[in-house]
């Protein structure tokens, strides 16, 4: 007789399908984090020395999520944790400023006059890598305390300094741990050359010719964070510069502006003519203008035991026909509505066409190519941070890394670029900073704010 189905097989389904589940729902929280097996990483701000005071900044980050920190600071007796974090929230980078702890942490306080101190540093991050126990990293510091700025005394420097224009300044620092060294004007790092011998610097700096007001500070910072500030004391002289209002004619625009926009791949779905101006005059120049600034901002560190130059004098008969400074303003058929704007960071000389450009000094040639609204341009570093450029050539006789001499022809007039007829565009920078080109091509300021400087200074540097 046929046997009916019972049903005692089911009962032995639910206890795997159970353990299915279960198994199931630890392999999805498993999954929640990879089991990738890269450490977290860890920098810090100091790494040799400390003063106590400053503050020391820890980077921690990891590729996937952090889990946790922790920071511990010991005098060599006595050991407190100073910061200690578990994230909930998912977190790949976590930057924390810490100080020496001037009072008790959990009753012990440590030594606030230790020389050596201990800092160590532990990370640990969700992966589950290591038998889910994750990657971890560590890093202990052993930082010897120095609580003494740098040395440092000014010199000798120009006198004065004008709006737009430059000067030079010649000073002695010393720390056995120096970190940076630099002349802040305006928001601008100005760092220096090795003069004479060690310890002793030459810098040039400028003055902005949008900024309203000059100061200017020698900064000297330790491996420990201790900084000596020495304000230096200036004669400013204010000076104005035109602004013109310009009017851009769909001639203007739809010329040598819709050129340029169209040999610019980023540029070219640019149809309306004002969208076009815009772009061309102030997006493509920034982006120009940001090449040339990088490029003119290195000082070597080499020992410069003289610097020489010449008054600049590159185009040959050479007239001015436009100024350093000017401030432009760009409208269209209404003159009371602005619809582009522009600094002039240069002078223009024009004289005969494709006339011949030459290096009023030597220098090593760092850029060769075309650059935007600039068209072909060939830029020299001179020394000390002082650099020139050369716009709107028809050609360019140098190359990158060539050493020219005074004298020798670099370049031919020409008009690419935003150039409506031949001339030359001759621009000069200090560090990345456009400066006044009439100061460098006038040997008398020459000799009252570079010569004269240098011949003090080494009245001193014995």
């Amino acid at each position: 007789m046929a046997r009916g189905y019972t049903g005692k097989k089911s009962s032995n389904i639910v206890p795997i399908v159970i353990s299915l589940a279960v198994v199931g729902a630890i392999g999805y929280g498993v999954s929640l984090y990879s089991f990738e097996s890269e450490d977290p990483t860890i920098k810090s701000s100091h790494n040799k020395y400390w003063n106590r005071v400053s503050p020391i900044t820890i980077d921690i980050a990891d590729n996937e999520d952090l889990e946790s920190y922790e920071i511990s600071v010991s005098d060599g007796q006595k050991e407190v944790i100073t910061n200690a974090e578990t994230f909930i929230k998912p977190t790949k980078k976590k930057t924390i400023s810490f100080v020496y702890p001037q009072q008790p942490i959990n009753g012990v306080l440590l030594n606030q006059e230790a020389t050596k101190i201990e800092v160590k540093i532990k990370a640990k991050d969700k992966s589950k890598w290591n038998f889910l126990m994750g990657n971890s990293a560590s890093l202990e510091l052993a930082l010897t305390v120095d609580t003494i700025p740098p040395e440092a005394t000014v010199l000798t420097h120009s006198y004065s300094i004008t709006k737009g224009g430059s000067a030079l300044v010649i000073f002695q620092a010393k720390d056995d741990n120096m970190r940076d060294l630099y002349i802040e004007a305006n928001g601008n790092k100005f760092y220096p050359q090795p003069y004479k011998k060690a310890g002793y610097y030459a810098t040039l700096i400028a003055w902005q010719h949008n900024k309203p007001d000059f100061k200017a500070t020698l900064v000297a910072k330790d491996e420990a964070s201790n900084q000596k500030e020495i304000m230096i004391d200036f004669y400013p002289i204010a000076r104005d510069y035109r602004v013109s209002w310009i009017e851009a004619t769909d001639k203007f625009i739809d010329g040598k502006i819709s050129e340029l926009a169209s040999s610019e791949t980023s540029l070219r779905n640019r149809t309306e003519r004002l969208d076009k101006l815009k772009a061309v005059n102030e997006t493509l120049r920034d982006g120009n203008e940001a090449l040339i600034h990088n490029a003119s901002k290195a000082v070597s560190k080499d020992i410069l035991q003289s610097w020489s130059i010449t008054p600049f004098y590159p185009l040959v008969n050479g007239q001015k026909v436009a100024d350093f400074g000017d401030d432009r303003h760009y409208y269209y058929k209404d003159k009371t509505k602005e619809v582009a704007h522009s600094l002039h960071v240069g002078i223009d000389l024009a004289s005969n066409q494709n006339a011949p450009i030459v290096a009023s000094n030597g220098g090593k040639v760092v850029m060769d190519k075309l650059n935007g609204i600039y068209g072909n341009m060939p830029m020299i570093d001179h020394g000390l941070g002082l650099y020139t450029l050369y716009g709107h050539c028809s050609s360019i006789a140098v190359k990158n890394g060539d050493i020219v001499k005074k004298g020798d022809i670099i370049a031919k007039s020409g008009m690419t670029g935003l150039a409506l007829g031949d001339h030359l565009h001759f621009g000069v920078l200090v560090q990345g900073v456009e400066v006044r080109p009439e100061e460098w091509m006038d040997q008398h300021w020459l000799n009252d704010n570079v010569y004269k400087v240098f011949t003090q200074a080494d009245g001193v540097i014995r």
